[in-house]
């Protein structure tokens, strides 16, 4: 059947916005023109802004001139607490003292040049402010070797051979990066033995997941279980790292019988699968499977980031039809309104969504590559840059360790899903606004009355925390909301008897008034140590006696499965 001229030119404009794609990294470059644009025509039209940065730069320039001309005059400008790139004693002496506190005042200029202005679109300062820190990040001393210190020691120390140790790092991730079947670097941690390791089956497979169900380790479990919904843009197994900080051993070891969803690895031929499919033949078919082997039970439901959305869309879904199967509700570093999403917002508007979908109309999947490229320019100075300049001017390889390995073992996504994700969710909002639609009818949020169980951490740049907060405007149920620290992944993964860990915890029940996310924080002192105890404590709270293990059916295979080892 012939193309209509119509579906012809809409071919034709896929086909250019791919291949601009693929010279982009993915990143749309209207956006980048339309957010540079706005911001350097009001500076331009601003006498009062041009002034203020004037100054900025005169005084800039006078306090690093009097730094260099004084030998006591101390340094004027620090880098941010988590930037450890002039962390080196040597940056502190001459002559690097002087590029380094050069560098920091440029940094503290564009600062100031790219706070936000009158008039200004704030998405669009944003926008600028980042591209400034991508380019300093890029033009940044510690990249440069007759530079840095740190790796003029190092070459001294090898008599040259970092050099050829870094080149040779370099070919090994240019010829891994050149092939998207390449096994991912793991330390020499194997997926099975060393990490996902936590003995289980395979009870039930479909073209969208694989159910695991983990074998008891305790004589009697709670009656009720426990099911952990991943999100599909990792591997599931950050929850069963290493046996000494795997959530989801810990959990069985406490008595509970847990079940995880390990989701496919799209390819091309998965093009048209639906985010509803995602919780029809994920969520809705992992609760079916559980209800033949534990009967009348109720079932705890966790969550993890884009597995904690589905979740809440598939808890508000059973509400709204009087499904009461769930016991509970877990969400862990998952947002359900996102007006405060963090810097991946920086990366979304019309323009950047629809050169997404050109990329994935080619491919039919998001690539790992493509996904975690937006994910390490949110960090770049570390995550790119500080670590080309150790791998690949000094010659040091990435430390091993279980996150590193489970990280590098990305994921890709199916184009209609993750389109209608990022239009349905992060642009338009439609859950907390009360315009999320399954099956043609509106589902709600407030309709969920199960106990609620929700986990923030501090330093989350995927899901900030106050976003994450922001479940207690959109529930009124019994509700426990914990504050850890680290980050969107290291603070979930926060073992017992894992050193300078802290949480904080509060409970909201039913009716009470809303408070705001800092107040809470300030009424809520820190508690050191795991939150993983408290959680455990709740689902035993929330659940009915002990009994003996349920039975595992037939099983297709021994965890982890196949879908795991997907590329």
């Amino acid at each position: 059947m012939s193309q209509t001229p119509a579906s012809s030119n809409e071919s034709l404009s896929h086909v250019l916005g791919a291949a601009a794609a693929r010279y982009t990294g993915g990143l749309s470059p209207y956006a980048a023109w339309a957010a540079m644009a706005d911001w350097a025509t009001h500076l331009a039209t601003s006498p009062a802004q041009q002034f203020a940065l004037g100054e900025t730069a005169r005084k800039i320039l006078h306090d690093w001139t009097d730094y260099i001309a004084r030998d006591d005059a101390p340094a004027p400008f620090r880098p941010k607490a988590d930037d450890h790139r002039f962390a080196h004693p040597d940056w502190a002496k001459p002559p690097y003292c002087y590029w380094h506190q050069a560098y920091l005042g440029a940094e503290a200029f564009w600062e100031a040049a790219t706070a936000h202005q009158p008039g200004v679109d704030r998405r669009n300062s944003d926008r600028a402010a980042f591209m400034a820190r991508q380019l300093l990040d890029m033009a940044s001393p510690s990249n440069m070797p007759a530079l840095n210190p740190e790796v003029m020691h190092r070459l001294i120390e090898t008599k040259g051979m970092a050099f050829a140790k870094g080149l040779e790092l370099l070919i090994q991730d240019a010829r891994q990066a050149s092939d998207p079947k390449a096994a991912p670097s793991n330390g020499g941690l194997t997926v099975g033995q060393d990490i996902a390791a936590t003995p289980g089956k395979v009870i039930f497979r479909n073209r969208i997941m694989e159910l695991i169900q983990y074998s008891p380790a305790t004589p009697q479990v709670h009656a009720e279980p426990v099911l952990i919904v991943p999100a599909w843009i990792m591997k599931y197994y950050i929850l069963d790292l290493s046996p000494e900080n795997s959530l989801i051993r810990y959990l069985v070891a406490q008595g509970h019988t847990v079940f995880v969803i390990s989701w496919v690895n799209p390819t091309e031929e998965h093009r048209d699968i639906s985010l509803d499919d995602y919780r029809t033949e994920g969520v809705m078919a992992a609760l079916d499977q559980i209800g033949t082997i534990v009967p009348s039970q109720k079932i705890h439901a966790c969550g993890y980031c884009l597995g904690g959305t589905m979740l809440s869309i598939a808890a508000a879904t059973m509400a709204r039809d009087g499904d009461a199967r769930l016991g509970s509700v877990t969400l862990l570093a998952a947002q359900t309104d996102f007006t405060e999403a963090g810097e991946l917002l920086l990366f979304l508007d019309e323009s950047q969504i629809a050169f997404l979908e050109d990329m994935m109309w080619e491919q039919g999947y998001l690539d790992r590559t493509q996904m975690a490229g937006a994910f390490q320019a949110l960090r770049s100075e570390d995550l790119v840059w500080s670590r080309a300049v150790r791998r690949y001017l000094m010659g040091l390889e990435d430390r091993a360790s279980d996150m590193s390995a489970w990280n590098a073992d990305a994921t890709r996504m199916p184009a209609r899903m993750h389109s209608e994700y990022l239009r349905s969710l992060f642009m338009e909002n439609r859950l907390s606004a009360g315009r999320f639609a399954v099956d043609g009818r509106v589902v709600a949020l407030k309709n969920i009355r199960v106990p609620m169980f929700v986990v923030g951490t501090e330093k989350d740049h995927i899901a900030p925390w106050h976003s994450v907060y922001k479940i207690k405007l959109f529930t009124d149920a019994d509700l426990h909301f914990v504050l850890t620290k680290g980050g969107h992944n290291g603070g979930i993964v926060s073992e017992p008897g894992h050193a300078h860990r802290h949480y904080r915890i509060g409970h909201r029940v039913p009716g009470a008034l809303y408070l705001d996310p800092d107040s809470w924080m300030a009424q809520h002192a820190p508690q050191e140590g795991s939150w993983w105890p408290e959680w455990q404590s709740w689902l035993a709270d929330h659940s009915g006696a002990m009994v003996a293990p349920p039975a595992v059916p037939d099983a297709l295979c021994d965890a982890p499965g196949t879908y795991v080892f997907q590329r």
